[in-house]
């Protein structure tokens, strides 16, 4: 216990970056068809458009590992103290916003790309405070 008094802010990033990524990763598991749908016609007019379905396995896959690192390095920081998982979450989750930045950008959803942009500023904060 003594973990979670030494670590508030990361716990608490790493709790967000799970609650981001795993829901947003069982999201397109569960709708796998209706997000290929609305993704198809995002990206009908960029080179991409024949890609969307192994970006968006791609996109899931980084999502739901992410989300996964991130629990395991929140359970190891809680109970060891131990921060090298979650430091590989973060990353990961980092990878996986840039990612989605990149397709907002191609698609020239640039709405989109902001809101990007606001999630990766805690998950790169949290790279930051466990390096």
């Amino acid at each position: 216990m003594k973990s979670l008094l030494e670590y508030p802010a990361e716990i608490l990033l790493l709790v967000f970056l799970i609650v981001t990524f795993l829901q947003s990763g069982i999201d397109k598991i569960i709708d796998w068809n209706g997000n290929l749908g609305w993704l198809k016609g995002h990206f009908s007019k960029t080179p991409l458009k024949n890609m969307v379905p192994l970006l968006l396995g791609t996109v899931l896959l980084t999502e739901m590992v992410a989300g996964i690192l991130c629990f395991i390095g929140l359970v190891q920081m809680a109970t060891t103290g131990n921060t090298v998982m979650a430091l590989y979450g973060a990353i990961l989750s980092c990878l996986a916003l840039l990612m989605l930045l990149f397709g907002q950008r191609i698609a020239k959803d640039y709405e989109g790309a902001r809101t990007i942009a606001v999630y990766f500023i805690p998950a790169i904060f949290l790279v930051f405070l466990l390096q």
